[in-house]
Order: structure tokens, then C-alpha cells, then sequence
């Protein structure tokens, strides 16, 4: 285990950028509006990377940006990440940034994060369900995989943001499937549960 934690202060770039995953549904997608006090006082050092192209804003997927919200995707509006990082970098020490990586499905279940289960789940939802999961390729847990493993050369996996529920109610193996979800991020990313 030692040696796994060495292998990763080794690849990482900065080890006082902190990075954490967003996932979850509506709410951390941005269901809030956008007010224009949301955009002002924003750190240099709160940053978001761009998981998809965000042609009006200039932001291309997989490139680090300003934290200025919408953070999810063009159309989407204000998450709960965008102070959770801002109030997060008020309490760690001068030259520390935040980063964020926001793939989120508006009124999805938990099934579309967990890796062998998000295919065959969006090609059983709504249209506009399945139309939000093609953007992320079909598996938002791949997807965000796959943009955090390019994250960590700039960075540490710090942490895992998750804002999802609504469309579980009555799902009793709901805390065993983000149980799941949170093992398998730290199985694919090489992530030590100690350090997170």
C-alpha cells in the first residue's frame, strides 16, 4: 500500500491542487439559475474542467477553466460544487486550488453511475434521459473515469461530490449501489480511500 502511494505523489503534477468528481442528477447538473453575483469573486484557484465543449463560452472538453458557472454543461445552471469549492478553498492554505470535474444526468437513478449498469440503463429511459446520456458516450461512470485519470497529471483525486436520490425513493439497495460506485472510482483511479 505504501508503494501505491508513492506511485501516485509521483504522477501527480501538484499535489496541492485538489480535485474532486461531481456526479448526480438534476441539482448537481445545474437545475438553479445563474445570477450575475454567482459569476463575481471567483478564485483563480477555483478551476472546473470542462467535460464536455462548451462552444459559447470558448471551453473545450477535457481543458481546465475558471469556476464560472454554468460548471456541468452550457445550458445547465448554478450546482451545489460551484461554492462547495469556493467556501473550500476560504480553509486551505495560500497556493492550494480546487478543481472540479461535473458529469451529472438531470433526473437519472443511481443505475447510470455504476460502471456494468449505465449502458442498458439509458437506452430504457425517456428521450430526453437518453438524449443526456449519449453526451457521455452512453456511461457517465466511464466518462467521468476517463476525465479524472486525465485530471490526476494535473493533480490529486481529493474527494467525490454526489448529489442524487430523487429518482430512488423506494430503492433500498441505493446505499449499497453508492457503496459500489465510490469502490469502483477507487479501483479505476488508483485512488487510497485514506487520502481522499
Amino acid at each position: 500500500m505504501f508503494a501505491v502511494a508513492i506511485a501516485l505523489s509521483a504522477g501527480a503534477q501538484d499535489r496541492n491542487f485538489h480535485i474532486f468528481i461531481c456526479i448526480g442528477q438534476s441539482n448537481m447538473e445545474g437545475n438553479a439559475r445563474v445570477e450575475d453575483v454567482d459569476r463575481e469573486g471567483i478564485s483563480p484557484n477555483y478551476l472546473m474542467m470542462a467535460a464536455v465543449d462548451f462552444p459559447g463560452m470558448g471551453r473545450t472538453k477535457g481543458e481546465w477553466y475558471p469556476a464560472v458557472p454554468p460548471l456541468c454543461r452550457e445550458n445547465t445552471g448554478l450546482t451545489p460544487a460551484d461554492y462547495f469549492g469556493r467556501t473550500l478553498l476560504e480553509y486551505l492554505p495560500e497556493g492550494h486550488k480546487v478543481g472540479i470535474i461535473n458529469v451529472s444526468v438531470a433526473g437519472c437513478k443511481i443505475d447510470a453511475f455504476i460502471k456494468d449498469k449505465a449502458e442498458e440503463y439509458g437506452k430504457t429511459g425517456a428521450d430526453w434521459l437518453q438524449n443526456i446520456m449519449k453526451i457521455y458516450d452512453g456511461n457517465p461512470y466511464e466518462y467521468v473515469v476517463k476525465l479524472a485519470k486525465q485530471a490526476q497529471k494535473d493533480g490529486v483525486i481529493s474527494g467525490i461530490l454526489l448529489h442524487q436520490g430523487e429518482s430512488d425513493p423506494d430503492d433500498w439497495t441505493w446505499p449499497e449501489k453508492v457503496k459500489g460506485i465510490y469502490e469502483d472510482f477507487l479501483k479505476d483511479l488508483n485512488l487510497n480511500a485514506e487520502e481522499c
